[in-house]
């Protein structure tokens, strides 16, 4: 099996169109071309970790957090960023990252962060925007079901929990074509002007070259007409954070020792208790400040992320409990889900890293 046939299966678990514009995430060492010797799943891909993999020859390492985040202008091995890569490249070792591309995913970071917890009825917190378009394309009535059908097949129609979604409407459509036309109706020359069924469906912009292949390929017009739009609604199924709820509320106090058990945490830092019982919860794997009014708008009793500051806590203003339960704790079991994931797929030697790269340590 090649490198590349896994990184395929990593794109179905976290497409990484679903990746943030501001993340790096992807194979960002090594070629994609070697056959695969095993898999290190790992939370960072830090010097030790490529040590523990060259132990246990595995030449792909997948991490969570991407090792390059940004650019580097040289290498001489002088923090321990360029000493990971050097070591990487010099032990010929893939690094790819899946980060926000499993953040955005709704079986990703923040449902494994709600599982552990036992949160039942999740939905996305923060919905992606931008992420929506819609096709609309016009045609003969004879092509239509052949037509859409091609669409459906290639992703589009796809709202909610709702597939094979989509839009016709009747009228007429009219075309002149030159002495080099070969028009599907009518010859070089005719003015035509006949039935046209319009169709639209909407898809996920990452399916778009995909979604006009199916299009172009399906269409029995010479010159396709087509428009294509991108939308303002929100993706309800992708995006950051998730809430959901207990199916017994419970104690502020209890409540916090209760997820300081499941998540592992050295220490929760609170804003003050409210008094009310918590039942509604917001989670937010890694920095979440951004999600404070989003959790309050949505009514949770409390919000779980990270990497609060100081004046950020005063943003719960006794509307809600805010907790930061540590960063790489409510990320903590990813790496477990991405390797269970691996290996119901893919028939190779697949490890969990065991190296700590929690580099938060509480006395």
């Amino acid at each position: 099996m090649k490198i590349k046939d896994i990184l395929a299966v990593l794109e179905q678990m976290a497409p990484l169109a679903y990746a943030e514009d501001f993340d790096n995430v992807g194979l960002l060492t090594g070629d994609s071309n070697n056959n695969a010797t095993g898999v290190m799943v790992c939370h960072d891909a830090l010097e030790n970790v490529i040590d523990e993999a060259i132990t246990k020859n595995c030449n792909l390492i997948v991490c969570f957090h991407p090792i390059l985040f940004s650019g580097l202008k040289k290498i001489t091995g002088k923090n321990y960023v360029e000493r990971s890569i050097i070591k990487a490249l010099k032990n010929d070792i893939a690094i790819y990252a899946v980060h926000t591309a499993l953040d955005n995913h709704k079986h990703g970071v923040n449902k494994i962060f709600c599982d552990a917890l036992g949160l039942k009825n999740t939905s996305v917190l923060v919905p992606k925007e931008n992420y929506i378009r819609k096709l609309i394309t016009f045609t003969i009535p004879e092509n239509v079901e052949k037509l859409r059908n091609a669409l459906f097949d290639a992703g589009a129609g796809n709202i909610g929990n709702y597939e094979n979604c989509s839009f016709t409407s009747q009228g007429f459509g009219s075309y002149q074509g030159n002495e080099d036309s070969n028009p599907a109706i009518g010859l070089p020359g005719d003015f035509v002007e006949d039935k046209e069924i319009k169709i639209e469906v909407t898809f996920e912009k990452h399916l778009e070259s995909k979604i006009l292949k199916a299009l172009f390929n399906n269409h029995v017009y010479e010159e396709v007409a087509y428009e294509v739009y991108s939308l303002e609604n929100k993706h309800q199924n992708i995006g950051l954070g998730m809430i959901g709820e207990f199916e017994k509320p419970m104690d502020e106090k209890d409540f916090l020792l209760f997820v300081k058990e499941k998540m592992e945490a050295g220490g929760i830092r609170h804003s003050a208790f409210t008094g009310k019982p918590i039942k509604k919860v917001a989670v937010l794997g890694g920095s979440g400040s951004f999600a404070i009014k989003s959790a309050i708008a949505k009514g949770a009793d409390a919000f779980l992320t990270a990497d609060l500051k100081y004046h950020q806590f005063y943003e719960a203003e006794n509307r809600l409990l805010l907790a930061d339960i540590g960063h790489f704790e409510s990320e903590r079991y990813t790496k477990n889900y991405i390797a269970e994931y691996l290996s119901e797929r893919i028939n190779i030697n697949i490890v969990v890293a065991e190296t700590n790269t929690n580099p938060v340590n509480y006395l």
